[in-house]
């Protein structure tokens, strides 16, 4: 990856928009003020398709392939001549993410019938594979719930129909949205999460892939073990895969899953890139991930496979938690970047690779991940006196300065080709906006930028970017 700097926002975090932010104007705005603070990326989540069951966690999506039709912009629907209006929709300084779908859908249904007349809606239904599969599952989904319970009869056409419009809203918002960020010099790094949700069109349709019952009841499903979010581990709930079937079919839909992945971003981070070693499993049932154990994954083919077929292969390995030698030598070897997150540094160990003065070129590095508490309130909150004295030393960081100004700083003076900061570091913000914190359930991925940085921000951004070549 070219030596360069880039700001880490998910598109709902956007400000403006039907109580979520979206692929409209404001992500415009955003693309622009990351190109006069001369950055080089911009990093999502993963923008598939999530529901309110799973707290819209887009690590919890109901398909690997379609994106999430509550971030279509009503705006764009209305400039691209679908709708005739936008309707009114109160400021939301926190995502409403039902409120969001209510508003989205009956938009849809209203276009749907001028839409359903193109000529590119037409061929945009012919030419996606994964459309039919995708459609049918939301509209059952939406009847009768996650597709154990379904009964033998097919959902009405209209239903089916609305979702197959709603993707092609969302890709060809998605897509202008992305040639108009590369335009101005910038790359779109996204996220691929491991596993699907078992409530997905992926595992009712290739059930086989996954280790479940005939009837989708999860054998084992996959977490982490205990680690620094969690003393009793993650327990993510998702079914990990039968990889001897996925084998004996070429591994075709992994390869599609990249493959479609990689055509919607310049880059994409593999998540949980330990888990193509190895990968920690745990029987139903349990409560926690503490019982689970390491099962040896193919990860080495599979992707030795990608590469054969898809080229070169734009990925950064997610190699946090606990990493093995096996698990270096793979990265490796396919020579994808991995990450290093500052904050995991201040634990007196001057070898700790998480330290500026450890650091790879072939790597990017972050002040913290969407898992991770913002900058100031890891500082006020979760350091340890040591690891503040010891980062404020290794930093030569006043008060004065600012807490996050100083990892910022760190971050872009690595050696590391890549350096990637949270909006919510940028803006100085403390642990009320945090995206994501690991291990627990209700309020996370709900948190939304107020309003664009000020100039002020984009002259210091634009300012350590050219002191440290970036």
């Amino acid at each position: 990856m070219l030596r360069g700097a880039g700001v880490l926002l998910h598109i709902t975090s956007l400000p403006g928009g039907c109580y979520v932010g979206d692929l409209g104007p404001e992500a415009y705005k955003f693309a622009e003020f990351l190109a006069e603070a001369e950055q080089t990326y911009w990093q999502t989540l993963p923008i598939n398709h999530s529901v309110p069951e799973y707290e819209n966690s887009p690590y919890s999506a109901v398909s690997s392939f379609a994106g999430d039709p509550k971030l279509i912009s009503l705006d764009l629907m209305k400039r691209e001549g679908l709708i005739d209006q936008v309707p009114d929709c109160p400021p939301a300084e926190r995502v409403d993410y039902a409120a969001a779908w209510e508003v989205k859908k009956k938009a849809l249904e209203k276009a749907l019938r001028r839409g359903k007349k193109l000529s590119d809606y037409k061929n945009f239904v012919e030419s996606t594979p994964w459309l039919e599969d995708y459609a049918y599952y939301m509209a059952m989904r939406d009847l009768y719930g996650p597709w154990p319970k379904w009964p033998r009869r097919d959902p009405p056409g209209e239903l089916v129909e609305l979702y197959k419009f709603a993707q092609f809203v969302f890709w060809r918002q998605w897509r202008e949205l992305k040639q108009y960020v590369n335009s101005l010099g910038i790359f779109l790094i996204g996220d691929l999460p491991i596993y699907p949700s078992l409530d997905s069109a992926d595992v009712w349709r290739h059930r086989r892939y996954f280790k479940i019952t005939e009837d989708g009841a999860p054998l084992y499903v996959a977490g982490v073990p205990p680690d620094y979010f969690s003393p009793t581990g993650q327990l993510w709930g998702n079914p990990v895969y039968n990889w001897e079937a996925l084998r004996a079919d070429g591994y075709r839909w992994w390869l599609d899953r990249l493959r479609h992945t990689l055509s919607a971003f310049d880059y994409v981070r593999l998540d949980h890139f330990r888990g193509y070693v190895a990968y920690w499993e745990v029987p139903a049932g349990e409560k926690t991930a503490v019982n689970g154990r390491w099962v040896p994954a193919p990860g080495a083919e599979l992707l030795e496979k990608a590469r054969s077929e898809l080229g070169e292969l734009r990925l950064i390995a997610e190699d946090l938690g606990y990493i093995t030698p096996d698990v270096v030598e793979l990265r490796d070897r396919l020579g994808f970047p991995g990450m290093r997150v500052l904050q995991f540094a201040w634990d007196g160990n001057p070898a700790n690779e998480h330290k500026p003065h450890n650091h790879v070129k072939n790597s990017v590095v972050y002040t913290g991940t969407h898992d991770n508490n913002t900058a100031v309130g890891w500082y006020l909150e979760e350091a340890t006196p040591r690891a503040r004295r010891e980062f404020c030393q290794y930093a030569k960081c006043s008060a004065a300065e600012g807490v996050h100004w100083c990892f910022i700083r760190l971050a872009y003076m690595s050696v590391a080709n890549v350096a990637i900061v949270p909006i919510q570091d940028v803006l100085g913000l403390g642990s009320e906006a945090r995206m994501n914190k690991p291990g627990t359930v209700g309020g996370n991925w709900r948190w939304r930028l107020a309003k664009m940085p000020n100039a002020a921000v984009r002259r210091r951004l634009r300012k350590l970017t050219r002191i440290y070549g970036r």
